[in-house]
């Protein structure tokens, strides 16, 4: 149950991350690319630890491709690469608080 919560709120951190960045895109606002790279990278590296984690619970069934998780495993992992790597979004995070 633990498991579960944990990921529940990971997910939703995720979503309210994404949010705020493209609100922030909209508003044209000053630090509108860091707070992009932020969310990407904290909401890509969270869906993966979700999804491996509901691997681990789905057990051998996890793999199969009769169940959906194997491919939201694949890819949440490639959005990981896409569009700059999470390395890249770290660069653009620290060089941000670094100039401030």
């Amino acid at each position: 149950q633990f498991k579960l919560a944990e990921m529940a709120t990971d997910l939703t951190a995720s979503r309210l991350m994404v949010r705020h960045a493209a609100t922030s895109l909209d508003k044209n606002a000053h630090n509108v690319a860091t707070l992009c790279a932020m969310a990407k990278l904290f909401a890509t590296d969270k869906c993966f630890e979700i999804t491996n984690q509901c691997m681990q619970l789905h057990g051998g069934y996890g793999y199969l491709k009769d169940y959906p998780v194997q491919q939201y495993m694949r890819d949440t992992r490639v959005h990981q690469i896409l569009e700059g790597t999470n390395e890249i979004m770290r660069v653009i995070i620290s060089r941000d608080l670094l100039s401030s």
